[in-house]
């Protein structure tokens, strides 16, 4: 199997996009520039132009109003954006479990 250095790059920028999603109560205004900042210094250096125009929008976003709720909706559209850059796989479809149904008894009277 090929090692594709590209999908490593986009992988680590998912990571760390879905990380400060889940963080982002937690996380101090400071911390969360740093994380957004290596996002786009990543994107920067790996020509994601995309991403990285996302990210300084949203640092920009951040040293104005800190952190409100557009925070996760500047997140989401990186993160999409990042998704747009992977290239598409061949979707297999998987057979889905279903319940199954209760069948009908079978009385016999006699």
């Amino acid at each position: 199997m090929r090692h594709d250095p590209m999908m490593a790059i986009l992988a680590n920028l998912l990571e760390r996009v879905d990380g400060l999603a889940e963080e982002r109560g937690h996380l101090s205004v400071s911390r969360l520039r740093d994380e957004v900042d290596q996002v786009r210094h990543l994107s920067r250096a790996y020509h994601i132009d995309s991403v990285e125009s996302l990210a300084c929008t949203l640092e920009s976003a951040l040293s104005l109003q800190g952190m409100g709720p557009v925070v996760l909706s500047y997140l989401d559209l990186i993160r999409d954006a990042i998704a747009a850059e992977m290239p598409r796989a061949d979707v297999i479809p998987l057979a889905i479990a279903t319940k199954p149904t209760p069948c009908a008894r079978i009385s016999a009277s006699f």
